[in-house]
């Protein structure tokens, strides 16, 4: 798959994942570059249509992109239940609609906000589709900065391939939204994703898993086929 039809894919979900909001609706908005798509038809929608919504985003870059649209943003503490969140995913499996997420680095608020919303839908293409989670992808694990090297080797007994995560071209930690590290662990292919999230996050010291277990209603997934709409 080039580039270009890469970009067509992103353009069609956002298109679509767009027309699932409506009028008056309390919305989550997703991050990432299919999940910006998403946020830019909504914006077109907001400007050209007239359409009225309260957006909730999972990250600084996405409230950025939102309000470059003037699209009306609150937060969950005014908004505490969500109409729906629309996001991206990294890995989703064909089977139960198991997600990996967190290679953008806003796993954490992305969490948060798919947990405050009634229906929860992934726009991704293809190449996102998996067997099993694991099979291209590390689980992002937030952590604090402090003791990150002791949360490390918790993470490395429990089966974790390991590295940290820096910012591009820059020797310096990568940093999320909320000031914490990323570890990037490698568990191969992962047979039991319920227990897996369980082991990782009663490690002192994680903040959040990568791991969307059993919380995705819907995933909207663009190919040569066009677009398919798959449930739990």
């Amino acid at each position: 798959m080039d580039a270009q039809q890469i970009v067509k894919y992103k353009e069609q979900l956002g298109k679509i994942g767009a027309s699932l909001v409506s009028q008056g609706m309390k919305v989550g908005l997703g991050s990432g570059s299919t999940a910006a798509c998403v946020i830019r038809s909504l914006g077109k929608r907001w400007q050209e249509e007239g359409l009225r919504f309260e957006g909730v985003p999972s990250s600084i870059a996405s409230a950025k992109l939102a309000e470059s649209y003037g699209i009306e943003l609150t937060t969950l503490g005014e908004c505490p239940e969500l109409d729906i969140a629309i996001d991206g995913a990294d890995e989703v499996t064909h089977q139960g609609l198991q997600l990996i997420k967190g290679l953008g680095g806003a796993l954490l608020r992305e969490k948060i906000v798919r947990y405050a919303a009634k229906k929860f839908v992934i726009v991704v293409d293809e190449r996102k589709l998996v067997d099993k989670l694991g099979e291209h992808t590390p689980v992002p694990v937030e952590v604090t900065p402090f003791g990150w090297e002791a949360t490390m080797k918790h993470l490395e007994k429990i089966g974790a391939s390991i590295k940290v995560r820096v910012k591009n071209d820059h020797p310096d930690f990568f940093l999320t939204d909320g000031g914490n590290m990323i570890l990037d662990c490698d568990f191969g292919i992962i047979d039991d994703p319920v227990r897996l999230e369980k082991d990782i996050i009663s490690i002192a010291g994680v903040i959040e898993s990568g791991l969307f277990i059993n919380c995705t209603d819907e995933a909207l997934v663009a190919g040569y086929n066009g677009i398919q709409h798959l449930y739990k």
